[in-house]
């Protein structure tokens, strides 16, 4: 086992501290703009039920982007991959998040991953289900089985704060609608992803996720197989091309584990076969990653040699 004890964790997590005073919260989004940029917490999920921590674990944190890699696990299962990549790329790219640059360039107008903003709205507008309250209720389901709390909800305040602010998001959808990769009313698809976006849970529960990709899909609790194991792999390998914004590559080379980032200041790990961590540091970096939370990882993956390259 890596890491032996909570006190190692705390050691990590003060060194990584040090760099909260390099980034800034996400003030655009207003109800994200009032955490305190100086937090920082983590948990390990170990498949054998040991669970390390340090800092302050029990927050409640909006999955904003980490999100993404959940829905594109449903819609997988909901669709299969070849319905889903004839309308979403499987290439990193070098831009923004929420950049539009590429679509204008691209025939078809395809978002080249389902982890950009562009491909991320594609891949909600898959979600099966009749009515927006379903399609949200299905990825709960599957979000809060993965979890193993059947109480997670999303937050309103967020919810609300960020549709009443995705002007740019809107734009990505009329584009994407007017190239027929969106089929659904702008509106009904904005309200499903802000709620998805805003979907609240602890570093526990976030570390439990990520130990279920890292365990191929299998709850080793319930020992049910939540993902399939070749939709797991797919989500993994998004997560090391593109998890990480466009800081991917470096962070791939840095650190080198499948992680997700959000704007909140979350990031989701899983190191294969080993387990699941979960962050908490909402300071971000110039391309929206937690700055304290990646060089934390950075601390973790050289001490314990981690990375999968």
């Amino acid at each position: 086992m890596p890491c032996q004890s909570n006190d190692e964790l705390f050691e990590l997590v003060k060194e990584a501290k040090k760099y909260t005073n390099d980034g800034r919260v996400a003030d655009y989004i207003p109800a994200l703009g009032r955490a305190n940029p100086h937090d920082l917490s983590i948990a390990i999920q170990y498949p054998d039920g040991q669970c390390l921590s340090a800092g302050d674990i029990e927050r409640k944190i909006s999955l904003q982007s980490i999100s993404k890699v959940i829905s594109l696990a449903l819609v997988l299962m909901d669709r299969g991959p070849d319905y889903v990549f004839e309308r979403v790329g499987m290439e990193p790219t070098g831009d923004p998040f929420n950049s539009i640059a590429k679509l204008e360039t691209l025939t078809p107008a395809k978002p080249l991953n389902p982890m950009i903003n562009a491909g991320a709205l594609v891949v909600t507008s898959m979600i099966k289900g009749s009515s927006m309250e379903e399609r949200l209720g299905r990825l709960l389901l599957l979000i809060r089985e993965m979890t193993n709390n059947s109480a997670l909800q999303y937050c309103e305040e967020v919810a609300k704060s960020e549709f009443d602010t995705a002007f740019l998001n809107r734009a990505l959808c009329y584009f994407l609608k007017q190239h027929q990769m969106i089929q659904e009313d702008v509106d009904v698809l904005m309200d499903l992803y802000t709620k998805q976006c805003a979907i609240e849970m602890n570093c526990l529960e976030l570390a439990r996720i990520g130990m279920i990709f890292a365990m191929d899909g299998v709850d080793p609790d319930s020992r049910k197989q939540i993902i399939p194991t070749d939709i797991a792999r797919i989500c993994k390998t998004f997560m090391v091309t593109c998890g990480m914004y466009n800081a991917s590559g470096e962070f791939a080379i840095k650190i080198g584990i499948p992680a997700k980032s959000g704007v909140s200041g979350g990031i989701m790990g899983a190191v294969p076969g080993k387990f699941g961590i979960g962050i908490f540091g909402p300071a971000l970096d110039e391309k929206g990653n937690s700055i304290a939370g990646i060089k934390l990882l950075e601390l973790l993956s050289k001490q314990y040699e981690l990375s999968m390259f």
